[in-house]
Formats: C-alpha cells, sequence, structure tokens
C-alpha cells in the first residue's frame, strides 16, 4: 500500500463482496469484489478481478455524450467513433491488422450522457491491447481523410436506416417528448447535421472533454491487481487533467397534454407506433420493482401485451413496453407495428391492455411468476467480465449503486401485489400520453383524430414527412 499511495488522492475503496461464481440454487446473486481508486490527475480508476478464464476486459468512459453537441448534432458521437480511425503512432488499417492478430476486439459507444471505448483481449496480449487503447484515447490523429471518409459512411448509414420506420421512430418520439431538451437530440445526428461537422469541431470537442478527471479506466478479467494498478498508473498519469465547462442544466419539461405525431412514409404497408410518457432516471431507487411491473405488462413474449396483440388477435407479431432511461430522466412507452387497417383497431388494445395495470392490477400469482422470470434474468446479464465493466461504467456515469445488483433478489422479492399498486399510480404515465405513428398519413390522419379512446381531448395532431429532420418536430407547423 506505500508505493499506492504515492499516486493516489483518495484511499483505495475495496468492496467485499461473494464472487459471481457463487450464484446457485439458495443464494443471491452479488458483484464480485473491485476496487476504486482515483490518480492523482483524476482518473478514476475500477479492478475487478476474475479469473475462471484467461480474458481482460477494458473500458474507458468520458462522462459527456450528445448532451453536449448543443446545435451540432452528432458531434459526440463523430468525436468518439473518430478515436478508431488512427492514433498518432499506428493508422487506423495498423491497428486493425494488429487487433486482427491478436483476436482482439475494440468497440467504442456513445449515449447522451457518456461516450465510451471497450476492448476484450486474452490476458497473455494485455500490454500491447491496452497500449493501443490508450494511444486511441490520449493521442488520437484526427486525420481530415478518415474523418471524410468515416463522414461519408456514416450519411449512409443514417440515410439506410430512414428505410426502416422501426430503426428511427424513438429518435421521433424523443424529440416530441423532451421537446428543446438535449435528450430530443439524436446521439448520431442526422444527415444535414453530420455533413455539417468537421475535423476542427471534432477535435475541439476532444479537447474540451477527454480529460482524466472526466473520466474512468476499468479494468475487469483475468488479471493481478497490484501489478495491474501498476501499468495503469504508468500508462495514464501523464495525462493532464483540464478545466470543464460545467453544462447549463436543463430541466426536462413533462408534456401537459396528449398530442400526437404522424409521421408520414407514403410507401409504408404498415403503421409503426410507440405511446408512451415520462419514465425515470437510471439511478430511480424503484428501478428494479419497476422491471417487475413491466415484465407483466410488456417485458417478455407471455406479457400482457404480446398476448393480446399477437396471441389472440393477430394484429402484430410483437408488442412490448419498456423504460428507456438517461442519467437526468427517461421514458417510458409502448410499441408495436401493424397493418395500416387495423392501426386505431390496434392502438385502441394497447391502450385497453395498459389500463389493465389500474382497473384489475396485478394479481399474487401473475406477481410470482414475473419474480421467478426476472430473478432468473439476472445472472447471465452480468456473467462475463464485460458485463461487470459495462456495469462499473454505469456506476460511474449514472449514479448507480452497488445495491442495484447485491440487493437485487431482495428488491424482487419484497414487491408485494399492494406495492406493485403503489409503483403503478407513481411511475406509469396515466395521462398526457405522447403518440408517434409512421405509416401513410393520408390513410391515418382522419381515423387518428378520432380515435375513439381520446376523441373528446381532442388531440392536436402534426403531421411532417418521413424525411424531415428530427427538429421539424418542434418547429414545423
Amino acid at each position: 500500500m506505500k508505493m499506492i499511495s504515492k499516486w493516489l488522492k483518495v484511499s483505495v475503496l475495496i468492496v467485499s463482496s461473494i464472487s459471481a461464481t457463487a450464484f446457485a440454487a439458495g443464494s443471491s446473486f452479488k458483484l464480485p469484489q473491485y476496487e476504486r481508486l482515483t490518480l492523482d490527475n483524476g482518473l478514476t480508476v475500477y479492478l475487478l478481478e476474475q479469473h475462471e478464464v484467461p480474458l481482460i476486459n477494458m473500458a474507458v468512459v468520458i462522462k459527456t455524450g450528445a448532451k453536449a453537441d448543443g446545435a451540432q448534432q452528432g458531434l459526440a458521437y463523430l468525436t468518439n467513433e473518430s478515436l478508431m480511425l488512427g492514433t498518432t503512432k499506428a493508422s487506423k488499417n495498423e491497428i486493425e491488422e494488429k487487433l486482427d492478430f491478436l483476436g482482439a476486439n475494440v468497440y467504442v459507444a456513445t449515449d447522451h450522457d457518456a461516450s465510451q471505448i471497450n476492448a476484450s483481449f486474452a490476458a497473455k496480449d494485455q500490454a500491447t491491447v491496452m497500449a493501443l487503447v490508450r494511444d486511441m484515447v490520449l493521442q488520437p490523429s484526427f486525420t481530415p481523410e478518415e474523418f471524410d471518409k468515416f463522414k461519408v459512411r456514416h450519411q449512409s448509414v443514417l440515410s439506410q436506416q430512414k428505410e426502416s420506420p422501426r430503426s428511427v421512430i424513438g429518435r421521433y418520439f424523443n424529440g416530441l417528448y423532451y421537446q428543446q431538451h438535449s435528450y430530443a437530440q439524436p446521439v448520431s445526428g442526422d444527415e444535414n447535421t453530420v455533413a455539417a461537422l468537421n475535423v476542427e469541431a471534432v477535435t475541439n470537442f476532444y479537447q474540451q472533454w477527454y480529460k482524466p478527471n472526466n473520466a474512468a479506466v476499468i479494468v475487469s478479467g483475468d488479471f493481478n491487481s497490484a501489478a495491474m494498478k501498476v501499468r495503469l498508473q504508468a500508462m495514464f498519469a501523464s495525462w493532464p487533467a483540464g478545466e470543464l465547462i460545467e453544462l447549463t442544466k436543463q430541466d426536462v419539461v413533462k408534456p401537459q397534454q396528449a398530442k400526437v405525431l404522424l409521421v408520414n412514409k407514403a410507401d409504408a404497408n404498415e403503421t409503426t407506433f410507440l405511446i408512451g410518457g415520462a419514465g425515470v432516471a437510471k439511478n430511480a431507487k424503484d428501478y428494479v420493482q419497476l422491471q417487475v411491473i413491466n415484465t407483466i405488462l410488456g417485458g417478455r413474449f407471455t406479457s400482457w401485451l404480446n398476448d393480446e396483440l399477437r396471441v389472440n388477435t393477430g394484429l402484430t407479431y410483437g408488442a412490448r413496453s419498456q423504460f428507456n432511461s438517461q442519467a437526468q430522466a427517461g421514458t417510458f412507452y409502448i410499441s408495436t407495428f401493424t397493418k395500416t387497417a387495423t392501426t386505431i383497431e390496434a392502438i385502441d388494445l394497447a391502450l385497453t391492455t395498459y389500463q389493465k395495470l389500474w382497473s384489475l392490477g396485478i394479481d399474487e400469482a401473475t406477481l410470482n411468476s414475473a419474480k421467478s422470470y426476472v430473478k432468473g434474468q439476472l445472472p447471465p446479464r452480468y456473467e462475463t467480465s464485460d458485463d461487470l465493466a459495462n456495469f462499473l461504467a454505469d456506476m460511474y456515469v449514472y449514479g448507480i449503486e452497488e445495491s442495484m445488483i447485491n440487493q437485487f433478489e431482495q428488491s424482487v422479492n419484497e414487491l408485494t401485489v399492494a406495492r406493485s399498486k403503489e409503483l403503478i399510480a407513481q411511475y406509469f404515465p396515466a395521462k398526457d400520453l405522447q403518440f408517434v405513428l409512421i405509416g401513410k398519413a393520408d390513410e391515418l390522419r382522419e381515423p387518428v383524430k378520432n380515435m375513439v379512446r381520446y376523441k373528446k381531448l381532442k388531440l392536436p395532431v402534426l403531421v411532417i414527412n418521413f424525411n424531415d429532420q428530427i427538429k421539424c418536430i418542434n418547429s414545423c407547423t
């Protein structure tokens, strides 16, 4: 500990728990033992040893994502993707050839709240691969040639996504629900906003946010913690800390009335729709128990929604509901698709089924079935070191407590019929629902306006074209 104390600002936090492999019948799943420490430059480090297989996972997470884009939608996404395009020491092709030779995998991911680069590799190759990741994070080349080629590829992907309503409907829903909040903006931008971005913008974003006092390095898998601390110190101690601009806090303003956004796709043979409202943030204290209730409504194949819309009526091949959570807020929505001619019937049945949460409630047998299902889903979600590294990254970014795993089974077991009724009343949106439909506007406009269930509310119906920019939701007339 004497050697460690020379380069730590705070003491090492050693979190005691039993190994994930201890999960068995009659015992609770626990987050394996891990250490958390902070280097002098402010870099947070998590170390989680697991020796079942000779593999290591590494994640570098920056606590900034698309919420910092401002008017330059897609900027955080392109910046993070550009880490894969070469460093000052090696070109993109050289990096890819070396990773392929080693059988290692490196990928990036960006959302509204964070940017992350992940690597998975054999323990014997840790020196080589970790050095590559370090160079990607600390010394990206940002060459105009590679950036421009990637931008063209990304614009092509964005264009192709427009052919699939299910790929983009979430963006329209976020735009309708979040309005002027940064969560309304698509993480990957759109074709027009991406076209306006250049290497200079990406470099500026990188210099502003990619700093050790705004980052964490997570290493999990087959390694020795004492040796790994020395390695990480040597790799990242020279990364200079810097001043961070505090983003202006944006309050999420919940919609005060129900609204319908009808996105016209004239060649559509079916209607894809989302119906929803306010959800919860990722660190919500009741998050686990809400997942149990949602499992009943639309979180598994035998859910109420899937039974009614698929099994009993054949209106769709699948219907579901989910909480989509961010650091600051979240949404809840029901999603499915159906033939154009059965759109209103499907919407009405989805809403009738949703209303069962209040009109009928959840009985003991149904609740017990859902609790068993959810408890059975937990261990597989965290059975690899990659899964565990990503959970530690979520703890760092979203303020999630380790109790979400360590007390998971207890939380599930403590959910009663009476408590489920309280949670439904508190968290599941019952009014001011937001509707997004993608389909043939000419055939849907009048039926949507006259939906029987909401006829008295005289819902405003906004119609836009499928190729319109997402921001048009809040400015089109």
